[in-house]
């Protein structure tokens, strides 16, 4: 009955586990490039009571043996890295990059974030930044009497400046792609450091070599589902009752034996 008891008990840590997941990423449904994470367990080591292949007599084996799984465990929390509905915005520093692909951004101690937020602004000297200040790598200013701004999507940034109505390109939006995205570290506010997990950024073109293309006017989209994350949240709750359920049986069962004359 004890192995019972601790055997359950690890069944209701990691549903916690997969239910604190799950209540994340429905928090960020409507976050700006969110990408959801999923729980991924392993069983615990067994105790082998009897172990398969052992020599019975001589040139006789166990065909099997006698295994008690001791619980389970949380493995990893795997970021996925599917795209999210793109979504019309009219403004023109709004961007989505369509395929793979992280925009840099270097941080305020000078080293490289990324991220799939496309909700880019300007700031009071007209260089391109995220929502928190942070410049966009390589660094692109927009003259303060310009008129209108255009993206291509293959990244080249373009504007109209006074009453000239040609276009002047002041500067090319990079991508950087990674061997394992899932590897990436998450820091918040919709940015990734680099991990040796991730492998080094290998920057590139947009639209060239496998890189995805920048759609202007548009912002991606959150990829949870919250369809898929109730149906997680139903299932992470039913198997954390099921393994009370079994903490209870197996008390019911150890009172009654010590109750026994």
């Amino acid at each position: 009955m004890l192995k019972a008891l601790t055997t359950a008990a690890t069944g209701m840590i990691a549903q916690q586990t997969n239910l604190d997941i799950v209540a994340n990423n429905i928090a960020n449904v409507n976050t700006t490039g969110f990408k959801k994470s999923r729980a991924e367990f392993q069983d615990l080591i067994s105790t082998a009571q009897r172990t398969p292949g052992a020599m019975i007599t001589q040139g006789t084996y166990q065909p099997v043996g006698i295994e008690i799984g001791l619980g389970v465990r949380t493995s990893a929390t795997t970021k996925v890295f599917t795209e999210g509905v793109q979504q019309a915005t009219g403004r023109p520093m709004d961007i989505a990059i369509e395929g793979d692909g992280f925009l840099q951004i270097i941080r305020p101690d000078g080293t490289i974030a990324y991220t799939r937020d496309g909700s880019l602004q300007i700031d009071a000297v007209g260089q391109i930044c995220t929502s928190d200040g942070l410049l966009l790598q390589p660094q692109i200013t927009i003259p303060q009497n310009a008129t209108e701004i255009n993206i291509t999507p293959d990244g080249n940034v373009s504007v109209k400046v006074g009453n000239d109505p040609t276009q002047q390109i002041v500067g090319q939006i990079q991508l950087v792609k990674f061997q394992n995205p899932s590897g990436l570290m998450s820091i918040g506010h919709n940015l990734y450091v680099e991990t040796p997990a991730s492998g080094t950024p290998v920057p590139g073109t947009p639209e060239q070599d496998g890189y995805g293309s920048i759609l202007q006017n548009f912002l991606e989209g959150s990829n949870v589902q919250i369809v898929d994350e109730l149906i997680n949240l139903i299932k992470a709750q039913r198997s954390f009752e099921s393994n009370s359920k079994i903490i209870t049986a197996s008390s019911d069962i150890l009172r009654q034996t010590n109750q026994m004359v």
